[in-house]
């Protein structure tokens, strides 16, 4: 339902836009609120509320100033919003959009869904009944989804006798409770929304209170960075083919799109120009903003298709195939690690499987604790793998292209937002710049430098966490190898980080790059004919996976176990205590992550065997996969 004064005029197209979801616990006052805002301020059609109190007077019962926005008869008979509305009205400063988000815990879904779509918050809470627990999971949601400008009403003030002592207290409660989701309320406002105390006007009834009322705190509020102003972000729709033209269709949900512009499409990360924008006479020129659904032609066929994210070049979105998330749970039967599900993120859809469940946090004391499955309306943390490259963002001024929804079959199950803490932006990873190749066409064969060495080249790849044991092992392993006749040398970090790594730093981006180049040069080294062992933490299994790819069949992966607590006793170099102490951040396995190889070809583990052990069995193992050496 749209209510009050229409957004088509040219004055209220001139005024900025600031678009605010209400929300807080069942039967605390949200609609009535909004009703009463829309009476104060002349904002309802004609007739609309007298409509409304002739037909309370039918039914015998008393009018309510919620029931303004009640459109749907299911919700009159049962007390209760089931449904998100939307309603325009202006103030002296602004045109307002006000989405009235349901409490009801049975609704949530709706709440997201409104949410999801504003600058701002009202959340409205019982003078009487104080935080209960939908006041919780809303702000919390509201922390989930972005949204960071809050004005609190303190409704029905007139149960409390209008007590300025019961509202302080209450006041201190809600900015605590708010500051542990790093929101500060704009404005805490002592409301009797029935009776219009504080809405558009002081009250008389509570002169202690020398603060706002809800219209001038709404006013204060700023309009979010005008999506005009943030990256292009295009998410193709579908593509039609019209006599001659291939016209891709979506919409501008950030930046501005012209005639002319090159255009990345990700995940494909594949470009070409704007030839021109097709069929929306409304559109002004050649170019399109927010909003704008639009279609346009390109100068070349490149591959897209629905789900791609059309950009500027300078500021792409990430990709990835991994990423942590925070979500809220809405399905009856507990997440998982393991569950497969579909990710949907604009207009593309990604199979996806959960990693693993990294916490849940309470909604009480809003800490994160551990867990092992998340229960329905609970906050989880959790990490996705995607079985393709996915284009998302982590930037809060780009949250449309990082919400997303989790969906089993045709039922949504979670709503999310995606975040690329501790793991690296694959773009740079994948993107080939090279072109005009050519393979060198080697005159000395594998089978002839087999012969010269007496066993085959191979890639060792040792992958865990610092204090593992890697390095020991990989040194102790690399004499007796060489001992043994064997060609065989050891990449660690400190070798390859001297020279070949020298300009690269430990962000999650520099870290995959250095194990790009690491395997890379391992794979062409074992193609030389040379046992490659490395000893790197290589926390990433996407980075691994390239490795693998880049050596083929000589390729091993050994697991180097050891639980974080043995190798935060052990701690060799310090690392640990000072990544505790804040010294070092995104330090794998106390703020990064680190994924354990899924089936790797051998595992050591350092926490139940002495290193000698694990030296004897690695040594036993290579020479059994590349032959006996000793050429």
């Amino acid at each position: 339902m749209t209510s009050g004064a229409s957004p088509g005029t040219d004055t209220v197209a001139a005024l900025p836009t600031l678009r605010l979801v209400v929300t807080g616990h069942v039967d605390h006052g949200k609609s009535t609120l909004i009703g009463r805002l829309l009476h104060d301020t002349d904002a309802l059609p004609e007739g609309k509320e007298e409509g409304i109190r002739a037909a309370c007077k039918r039914r015998g019962m008393p009018f309510e100033y919620g029931f303004l926005l009640d459109a749907l008869q299911a919700e009159r008979d049962q007390g209760i919003t089931i449904d998100t509305t939307q309603i325009w009205f202006r103030t002296a400063a602004r045109t307002v959009v006000i989405i009235d988000a349901p409490g009801h815990r049975d609704f949530v879904r709706n709440m997201l869904t409104g949410a999801a779509q504003a600058d701002a918050a009202i959340l409205v809470v019982d003078a009487e009944e104080g935080v209960r627990e939908q006041t919780r999971r809303h702000g919390a949601l509201l922390a989930l989804i972005g949204v960071k400008q809050v004005v609190v009403a303190v409704n029905k003030m007139d149960r409390v006798g209008y007590d300025a002592a019961r509202f302080a207290a209450l006041s201190a409660d809600i900015r605590a409770y708010l500051a542990k989701l790093e929101l500060a309320p704009a404005a805490i406002v002592p409301i009797v929304a029935r009776d219009g105390d504080n809405i558009a006007s002081p009250s008389g009834n509570m002169p202690w209170h020398d603060g706002p009322t809800i219209l001038r705190a709404m006013d204060a509020l700023h309009v979010a960075t005008d999506p005009g102003e943030t990256p292009l972000r295009l998410p193709i729709q579908d593509i039609y083919k019209f006599d001659e033209r291939r016209i891709l269709v979506g919409r501008v949900e950030s930046g501005r799109l012209a005639a002319g512009d090159t255009l990345l499409f990700s995940p494909h990360n594949v470009t070409a120009k704007v030839a021109r924008i097709e069929g929306w006479p409304d559109l002004p020129g050649q170019s399109a903003g927010p909003g704008d659904c639009v279609g346009f032609t390109l100068d070349d066929q490149v591959f897209v298709e629905r789900g791609s994210i059309a950009s500027h070049l300078q500021a792409p979105p990430k990709e990835t195939d991994v990423c942590r998330a925070r979500i809220l749970w809405l399905d009856r039967q507990p997440l998982q690690a393991g569950r497969r599900l579909t990710l949907r993120l604009t207009t593309a859809s990604h199979a996806v499987h959960v990693q693993s469940i990294d916490g849940v946090t309470d909604l009480d004391s809003l800490e994160m604790a551990p867990a092992t499955e998340v229960t329905q309306l609970a906050l989880g943390h959790v990490t996705l793998r995607s079985a393709r490259l996915m284009a998302l963002d982590d930037d809060p001024a780009l949250a449309r292209t990082g919400r997303f929804a989790l969906v089993d079959g045709d039922r949504v199950v979670a709503a999310g937002r995606a975040s690329m803490a501790g793991y690296a932006d694959q773009r740079a990873l994948v993107t080939v710049k090279g072109s005009n190749l050519m393979a060198v066409a080697h005159r000395v064969t594998g089978a002839q430098r087999k012969a010269r060495n007496g066993h085959e080249g191979a890639v060792i790849w040792l992958t865990g966490l610092s204090g593992a044991g890697k390095s020991t092992i990989a040194i102790e392993a690399e004499s007796r190898l060489f001992a043994l006749g064997y060609q065989v040398y050891v990449l660690d970090g400190d070798n390859v980080r001297a020279g070949l790594n020298a300009n690269l730093g430990f962000s999650p981006e520099d870290r995959a790059e250095n194990i790009r180049r690491v395997g890379e040069v391992a794979a062409l080294m074992a193609d030389a004919g040379l046992v490659v062992v490395t000893a790197f933490i290589s926390p990433y299994r996407s980075d691994r996976d390239r490795a693998r790819k880049a050596a083929g069949a000589r390729f091993c992966e050994v697991h180097i176990s050891a639980d974080l607590s043995v190798c935060e006793e052990r701690d060799p170099k310090g690392l640990y205590a000072r990544a505790r102490a804040g010294e070092i951040q995104d330090f794998t396995g106390i703020d990064a992550p680190y994924e354990p190889p899924e089936a790797p070809e051998l595992v050591l583990d350092t926490g139940r065997e002495t290193a000698e052990a694990s030296v004897d069995r690695l040594v036993d193992f290579i020479r059994a996969r590349v032959g006996p050496g000793g050429g």
